[in-house]
């Protein structure tokens, strides 16, 4: 994967608009989530494009159309059906609107507001953070771990979305019938924590290109994949192209 991918930058996101952009991709496209966030932003924040999380607040005070500089503050006293219609391409958008503003509201209520809170997720002990995270409503390991890794440069973190999870199994790295939470146990203890990051965003593009769902192109040949050789095929069968999900179902991903 190192040798078809470029590593990219683990960190430095402002924590809170890390974790709203998770929320949006649940259960969507990157396509479809970033055209939501980028309307989210516009009306409630300013976009941090990767950059570090003060610089983003203050982008967010300098600009005349906000009233308020918190995002979290923002979201908080948001208007649910406005909030819905402005993440519609999102899908889902009235349930994501109403994770979003009662998150928002946990965060302003624990934490007083997005600062303090990046400020949690940078410093304490990860378990500390990722067991908080895990307890907000519309919060899962997956979303959690990306807040970790992404806004918290946390190493040997590696978020298991439905990428990570099909591809794994496949390879036979991790148990036929392990869940996510058991294929995030077997990455974190055998992949060396400096490159877990790169391992999750290495995986989600490979699983775009390669190991695909329904069609991996090992389908079309074993030569087709660059990891043919360090692959079990669990639930696909070049022969008959006959693709099964490794716990038993086939995979509607």
């Amino acid at each position: 994967l190192g040798r078809l991918y470029w590593q990219k930058t683990y960190g430095g996101q402002d924590a809170f608009e890390c974790l709203v952009r998770t929320i949006l991709s649940q259960n969507t496209s990157d396509v479809a989530s970033q055209p939501a966030h980028d309307a989210l932003i516009a009306r409630y924040g300013s976009a941090s494009d990767g950059a570090d999380a003060s610089a983003n607040r203050t982008a967010r005070s300098a600009n005349d159309g906000l009233a308020n500089a918190d995002l979290a503050a923002a979201l908080a006293d948001a208007d649910r059906e406005e909030l819905a219609d402005t993440i519609r391409s999102a899908g889902l958008y009235n349930r994501k609107a109403e994770v979003l503003v009662t998150v928002a509201e946990r965060i302003v209520e624990e934490y007083g507001g997005d600062e303090a809170f990046d400020a949690f997720v940078r410093e304490r002990d990860p378990a500390e953070v990722r067991s908080a995270l895990l307890d907000l409503d519309g919060v899962g390991p997956k979303t959690a771990d990306c807040v970790l890794l992404f806004a918290g440069g946390r190493t040997g973190v590696f978020p298991v979305d439905t990428h990570v999870h099909r591809i794994y199994r496949r390879l036979g790295v991790a148990p036929p019938e392990a869940d996510h939470e058991a294929v995030r146990a077997v990455l974190e203890r055998d992949v060396p924590a400096e490159k877990c990051g790169f391992g999750h965003t290495a995986s989600i593009q490979f699983g775009r290109e390669y190991c695909k769902a329904r069609k991996p192109v090992c389908l079309d040949g074993l030569d087709e994949c660059p990891l043919s050789d360090r692959c079990d095929r669990v639930g696909v069968d070049p022969e008959t192209g006959e693709v099964v999900d490794p716990a038993g179902t086939v995979s509607d991903d």
